[in-house]
């Protein structure tokens, strides 16, 4: 993460704008920035797919009994996140185990990548997040359809309540899978943002002398939980994709 502040000794005091580290900013030239342009964001997205390859393509094409360092973490991850999809959705949702696998090491290597000095953190942007969320919500709404057809309904019709109560329990939960996609993009951005904003007013605070030690201890600490945020943030997100995933395979209450 960019930690760098706009700090200067004036009348006023202190100047730095947290704010700051995430604007958008095209990677050539000065101008207006596009759909088309390519940005910092671009740039730190393409840097996350690589060590993505890196890591499960060239860390584990050597397939040692003796396992390197990269093999191991490589196997590891695998194996957490197919533990993962296996215990939460069940067992005939291990075909689909590619595409959370996907979703889980990308947010990861994005959230991990951020915590770099200079870096940029994508996913503390809600463009880049809602559009992991809205994927994950067409596509199993669509599964949903297409394996359970009409059936699918079933998952907004509650059987279990009492038949009076059953019309609005069904608008509720109507309007609690829409705001899906909402929820599970802000939550993550949200977080991501937070933290890292608050470790630059730290940073801010430390060109004063009287607070720097304070600072750099607030620093230190608030990099250590970010770092556990970061793991943590692309749990929540993948166990909820595994969550919706199960709705969708099995949708009766």
């Amino acid at each position: 993460m960019n930690v760098a502040t706009e700090a200067h000794g004036s009348e006023s005091g202190l100047t730095f704008h947290p704010m700051d580290q995430f604007e958008v900013l095209p990677l050539f030239g000065d101008g207006p920035v596009h759909w088309y342009t390519i940005t910092n964001v671009t740039l730190w997205m393409a840097v996350s797919v690589i060590g993505v390859l890196l890591l499960l393509v060239a860390g584990s094409r050597g397939r040692a009994m003796v396992p390197s360092k990269g093999q191991s973490i490589a196997e590891l991850t695998y194996g957490f996140v197919y533990k993962m999809v296996e215990d939460v959705t069940g067992k005939d949702a291990v075909r689909y185990f590619p595409y959370v696998m996907t979703l889980f090491i990308f947010i990861v290597f994005a959230n991990m990548l951020g915590l770099l000095p200079m870096a940029f953190t994508t996913t503390s942007h809600i463009a880049v997040t809602g559009v992991l969320a809205l994927l994950v919500f067409l596509f199993v709404t669509i599964l949903g359809f297409v394996k359970n057809g009409s059936k699918f309904l079933a998952l907004f019709w509650v059987s279990s309540a009492p038949l009076a109560v059953r019309p609005l329990l069904a608008v509720i939960e109507l309007i609690s899978y829409f705001v899906r996609p909402v929820s599970h993009s802000i939550r993550l951005a949200g977080n991501m943002m937070a933290g890292h904003a608050v470790i630059k007013v730290f940073a801010g605070f430390a060109a004063i002398a009287a607070i720097s030690p304070v600072s750099v201890l607030a620093i230190t600490a608030m990099y250590g939980l970010e770092v556990l945020v970061a793991f943590i943030q692309a749990y929540v997100f993948t166990i909820l994709t595994c969550v919706y995933l199960k709705d969708a395979l099995h949708p009766a209450h």
